[in-house]
């Protein structure tokens, strides 16, 4: 459920919109334990993804290091090499 919430800060080029706004849903179903609200609580759980698609855009914006930015397609590529060395 949680395979969209990535690392977003110190990344070239900067996380988009999308990605924090993936990694906020992802969030917010985790915690609320469901992919897909019933329409009772549809408007909280909306509003939940927004306030934290919010914060996470002004926190990975805020934070600050002297590390060099990460490489998106070098990381994905890691990823995938230790997926494959995981699940064969």
């Amino acid at each position: 459920m949680c395979r969209n919430i990535r690392t977003l800060h110190n990344f070239e080029p900067p996380a988009t919109d999308e990605e924090v706004a993936a990694a906020a849903l992802q969030y917010v179903r985790k915690i609320a334990g469901t992919t897909k609200p019933s329409q009772t609580n549809q408007e909280a759980f909306d509003r939940a993804v927004a306030a934290v698609t919010e914060i996470t855009r002004q926190l990975v914006d805020e934070l600050v290091t002297t590390a060099p930015p990460k490489n998106r397609a070098e990381e994905a590529a890691k990823a995938k090499e230790r997926s494959r060395a995981r699940f064969g």
